[in-house]
């Protein structure tokens, strides 16, 4: 399997903690600045910045909805040589994105009251899970980088 080969250890790894509340996204977008920049080709930075952005907003507006804003969304960006990898945890109820994502249509529709977020979510990611653990749920994101190419077994 090729999972196996590639490297454990992230080249860069950040963990921030903000606030049920839509205004802190300027802050998460501030924070996530940080990532822009090799090995990250700019194409890829900005598919996950917005990736990161919609699953925030998605956080505060559907899982936390009603809730203290002073609860807490964390959030952990991982860099490693072919992808990024984001989590964002919530303490909202559990949700099963697998559906959900199953019913969009796979086209976007421009007369839909929801659902655009997370069909772009699922267009610009490789890897997109929602995950309860812990009585909290893990929104998983992973981005392989559009340059990065994965040699076949046995070639160099």
């Amino acid at each position: 399997m090729i999972e196996d080969f590639l490297p454990l250890q992230p080249l860069q790894r950040a963990f921030l903690q903000v606030n049920t509340d839509l205004n802190a996204l300027s802050e998460v977008l501030l924070w996530f600045d940080q990532f822009s920049g090799p090995p990250i080709a700019d194409r890829d930075w900005l598919h996950c910045q917005l990736v990161l952005a919609e699953g925030f907003t998605n956080a505060v507006r559907h899982a936390h909805k009603g809730r203290p804003v002073e609860l807490l969304i964390d959030i952990e960006v991982m860099v490693f040589a072919e992808r990024v990898e984001m989590r964002l945890w919530d303490c909202g109820a559990p949700f099963n994105l697998a559906h959900r994502l199953e019913q969009l249509p796979s086209s976007f529709d421009d007369e839909a009251e929801g659902g655009r977020g997370l069909q772009l979510m699922r267009k610009l990611t490789d890897v997109l899970s929602y995950t309860r653990v812990d009585q909290r749920n893990c929104l998983l994101i992973v981005k392989r980088y559009a340059e990065c190419q994965v040699m076949p077994e046995g070639t160099k």
